[in-house]
């Protein structure tokens, strides 16, 4: 099945594996930016894909109304969609006892990883609901099953995605819609740029990502898994 998917954070990263492998699988594509001029002159690119296959739109993941603008103008471009994967999110290294200055990673943490998810899951749930096969995949982390060290600030915040992505499932399961939270360990990205504990080639690749993701958007309804955990490390 070819699906129209929305992808919000796909500029680098994670979100960009996951698009260029979507658009190599055949799929069409609405891709949700912070700077569209991202990935002028990618395979990304509407001029070099093509805008029947790729559509750019501005999106900023913390914003009340962007969703909505978003979703609107996907549907004006491609008259319908079936699918969305959540990419877009922020790390931040707050810890429990934070400082008063740092309020403001709290807040951002969750305007970002949780409200954005959320907001943009409302707004697309009619398209995702109507179509009888829908998919939702959200890039949570390790961070959202288990809390190691003082991530504390990003923790909650995944923590509580990962219970998001449960809620998602059981309000879409009779409607057709399947939710997986993809939960990696550290992924050869610029948030884990810092790590010195274990090298870049021995990380998760996003490539790796990128193709597990190709592969739930090709399962049937009575086989998505709910939750895959992605250990570059032992976990014990």
């Amino acid at each position: 099945m070819k699906r129209t998917i929305l992808i919000s954070g796909a500029s680098r990263g994670i979100g960009r594996a996951i698009a260029e492998q979507m658009l190599a699988d055949g799929h069409r594509l609405s891709l949700g930016l912070r700077n569209p001029d991202a990935l002028v002159g990618s395979s990304l690119d509407p001029t070099i894909a093509g805008s029947e296959r790729v559509f750019i739109h501005p999106y900023q993941t913390g914003e009340s109304d962007g969703a909505e603008t978003w979703v609107s103008a996907s549907l004006e471009h491609f008259g319908s969609f079936d699918s969305l994967i959540h990419c877009a999110g922020v790390f931040q290294r707050t810890p429990l006892l934070f400082s008063d200055n740092q309020q403001q990673e709290i807040d951002q943490l969750w305007q970002v990883n949780v409200m954005g998810p959320w907001r943009l899951t409302r707004a697309a749930w009619p398209q995702l609901e109507s179509h009888g096969e829908g998919r939702i995949v959200v890039l949570v982390s390790m961070s959202g099953k288990r809390s190691k060290g003082s991530l504390a600030g990003y923790s909650v915040s995944k923590f509580a995605l990962m219970g998001l992505c449960q809620t998602m499932r059981n309000e879409g399961w009779d409607h057709g819609i399947r939710v997986t939270a993809i939960c990696p360990g550290w992924v050869n990205t610029d948030m884990s740029s810092q790590v010195k504990s274990i090298t870049k080639e021995a990380m998760t690749q996003p490539e790796d990502i990128a193709s597990l993701s190709s592969q739930l958007m090709q399962l049937s309804n009575s086989c998505v898994p709910f939750e895959l955990s992605v250990n570059c490390m032992l976990e014990i």
